[in-house]
């Protein structure tokens, strides 16, 4: 991928960028854009340098002649995370976002460069302390830990401050004045602090995604922004449909905290999940579909023309047609008292973060499955001494066979027909893990990979289930498209419909092909006359 360091544009690329931006000059201290912006153009710099600064002012890179400025929040209209402050005369290129974004789809070298080194640059900032949001609660508050969680599953750029371990405990005093309800306190980049915020009100306040109407009404909504609900939403979209997405925690889903595809087609050397999400969100956009996040659907009510669905913050969103993408949850171990170590030394992805703070420490990872293995090989590349557990005899039962050799090459310790039966430490923090055998080995931090549960809950009963909770269709529901529900108008795609092939490119698939359920259904009303508009 590339790096902030080596990105440059070619003369051909920066006469394209020149075309549809403008020229524009600054001098030595110039303020291009600073922490805390509401937006900022792409920078191509013609001629000239520029700083870029973290928010205590220490520079992180500079960039000359055919360098650029930026990251994802470009993209994607995140508040700005970084200061940049010309250091030699310059002469650049100012592309605004939305013209940014439409070039990107029609200029595929272009599209690759500059999106590989956002994602680069993103990944920077999240091993970067002093960058991006600032969270200061303990962990022994439930409030803190799902921010933080929040924060992790979204790629935020962020620190926590856990008044809780000796490391923060000067941070104590920040909050000592507050009541249990007003922890954990949240400081935003250039903005103002927030006591004890929802996810919701931190990713309004940051410009991330869309705020919705009390009640809005719509051809299609995708409850879920997984793969499968993502290539819904292209889809729809793209078909001339008024599509909305809502999402109760990160855009991408589970794999959007994939560090590596290996197996999706046409990428060869693979993309991570981060990567696929943020051009599947772009290209959704581009066709017009909205996307919200976080909001949480807790109800559906059947209709005959339209289906309402209610989100727990309140608004009541129709739609012609309803598709479930809800995906699934990960799977915590059956271990009293697990709660007290999550997000300090026991995690459900290994992102830059947690590989900075792994180096050097035994660590273990729990599955036998591919993102099992991939965390393991990712971890180990980055230090760690790994160890990998799993149940079974033989990991090519469930895992495969390229990853099982990377798994050799990366010197990862792969420990088969073993289960974690208790864990030891102290404040969260993890010292070591005893199997169900009784061995005890020293571990420091803990990754678990042990499968998901349906995200069916919030259902009601108001569509057909299998007895493990995941959503019937086809002429399992009694329906005659295999991703129709019982209910006529609702639709069930990828990891939550029963019987799916729990892959990343099969959960696209299902998402393009619903759409077209989806025009039939729209072909003729409850009673077979023609629909209206």
């Amino acid at each position: 991928m590339t790096t902030a360091r080596t990105a440059v544009l070619s003369e051909g690329q920066l006469a394209l960028l020149a075309e549809h931006g403008e020229e524009r000059t600054a001098e030595v201290g110039d303020v291009l854009f600073r922490v805390g912006d509401r937006r900022y153009p792409l920078i191509a710099i013609i001629e000239g340098q520029a700083a870029v600064l973290d928010q205590t002012g220490a520079e992180i890179n500079r960039h000359g002649p055919h360098g650029f400025l930026g990251e994802t929040n470009l993209l994607t209209g995140q508040t700005v995370f970084l200061t940049a402050v010309v250091t030699e005369p310059m002469r650049y290129i100012a592309v605004e976002r939305d013209e940014l974004r439409a070039l990107l789809f029609e200029d595929s070298p272009l599209s690759d460069l500059l999106l590989g080194t956002f994602m680069a640059r993103r990944e920077g900032l999240q091993a970067r302390a002093g960058v991006g949001v600032e969270i200061v609660g303990p962990h022994s508050s439930e409030a803190t830990r799902q921010l933080v969680e929040f924060a992790r599953r979204n790629r935020l750029p962020f620190n926590w401050l856990d008044t809780g371990s000796p490391e923060h405990a000067a941070e104590l005093a920040q909050i000592s004045g507050l009541a249990d309800d007003e922890i954990p306190l949240v400081r935003l980049p250039g903005g103002p602090e927030l006591r004890n915020p929802s996810a919701g009100e931190v990713s309004r306040a940051l410009g991330i995604g869309l705020e919705l109407d009390l009640a809005e009404t719509v051809d299609l909504l995708v409850v879920g922004a997984g793969p499968a609900g993502l290539g819904a939403a292209v889809y729809g979209a793209s078909e001339g449909l008024d599509t909305l997405v809502v999402e109760g925690s990160a855009l991408g889903g589970q794999a959007g905290t994939s560090r590596r595809i290996e197996n999706y087609l046409g990428f060869p050397a693979g993309i991570s999940g981060s990567e696929l999400t943020m051009r599947a969100v772009g290209q959704a956009r581009k066709f017009g579909a909205r996307m919200a996040a976080p909001y949480r659907a807790v109800a559906l009510e059947p209709g005959a023309e339209l289906h309402l669905v209610r989100l727990e913050s309140g608004q009541e969103l129709r739609a012609r047609a309803v598709v479930l993408a809800t995906g699934a949850e990960y799977r915590r171990l059956p271990i009293p008292d697990i709660e007290s170590y999550e997000g300090i030394s026991i995690f459900y992805a290994a992102g830059p973060q947690e590989a900075r703070s792994c180096g050097a420490q035994r660590v273990g990872v729990v599955g036998g499955g591919n993102s099992a293995a991939q965390a393991a090989i990712w971890l180990a590349r980055g230090g760690a001494l790994v160890t990998l557990f799993h149940r079974r005899a033989d990991l090519s039962e469930t895992m495969s066979s390229y990853l099982i050799r990377d798994l050799e090459r990366a010197a990862v310790i792969v420990r088969g027909h073993s289960e974690i039966a208790e864990l030891h430490g102290a404040d969260g923090q993890l010292e070591a893990a005893t199997l169900g055998d009784g061995t005890r080995i020293p571990l420091s931090a803990l990754f678990l990979f042990l499968g998901a549960s349906p995200n069916t809950e919030w259902l009601g009963g108001t569509v057909a289930l299998d007895d493990d909770g995941f959503i019937l269709a086809g002429q399992r529901a009694g329906a005659e498209g295999i991703l129709t529900t019982s209910v006529p108008g609702v639709f069930a795609v990828g990891d939550v419909r029963s019987g799916s092939i729990k892959r990343c490119a099969t959960a696209v698939g299902e998402g393009a092909m619903v759409v077209l359920y989806v025009h039939e259904r729209f072909s003729t009303d409850v009673v077979g006359a023609p629909a209206g508009p």
